[in-house]
């Protein structure tokens, strides 16, 4: 598989559950470059409340690699496999991997949310997240979703600072057959 000319690419690797972090590290110890985007969240246990540093998509690491020579990653604990078809691999945009970047360094609230594809696509033009393209969500906590299209997660990010230009309008109506099986947005709120 050729990606612009280059067979390097950056892949989804799914993962068991709980095993992000050390999958990420067994790649990173094989030489890949690999993205475990992180969140804090606060948990309660019975005897105290703590904040713990969990992953924006659960079940996946993200892995740049050479799409001819992708053995060596299937072999690392943890792994389940590499997302695509049994001919290729599925390739992620760079530039969807770069606005979850972004927006992870950001200092501003980043979360989990559930998959996104109907909505205005806009660009925030000023602040920290300028030039990062997403999907509104609604207006509520102004949230933004960045969507990893090839694994139909989201996260969002909280934009009330930001100024947004329309890229995209959402169609504006859906048939009455695909009205109850679209993707719904889920509003967090801030802490």
């Amino acid at each position: 598989m050729e990606v612009n000319g280059s067979n390097i690419l950056w892949c989804a690797v799914q993962v068991r559950p709980r095993y992000e972090v050390l999958v990420a590290a067994g790649l990173r110890a094989k030489g890949y470059r690999e993205f475990l985007p992180m969140y804090r969240i606060k948990r309660q246990w019975s005897d105290r409340r703590k904040e713990i540093e969990v992953p924006l998509f659960t079940g996946y690491v993200f892995c740049k690699l050479d799409a001819q020579i992708p053995w060596t990653i299937v072999s690392t604990p943890g792994v389940i496999r590499i997302v695509g078809t049994k001919k290729e691999i599925a390739a992620i945009d760079d530039k969807e991997i770069e606005a979850i970047r972004i927006a992870a360094g950001s200092g501003k609230k980043v979360q989990p949310c559930e998959y996104v594809g109907t909505g205005d696509r806009v660009r925030i033009t000023n602040g920290p997240l300028a030039g990062v393209e997403g999907i509104v969500t609604g207006y509520t906590n102004r949230r933004l979703a960045l969507s990893v299209s090839l694994i139909q997660s989201s996260v969002s990010v909280e934009v009330d600072d930001c100024n947004m230009v329309v890229i995209s309008r959402a169609p504006t109506r859906l048939c009455e057959s695909h009205r109850a099986t679209a993707p719904r947005a889920v509003f967090a709120s801030g802490d």
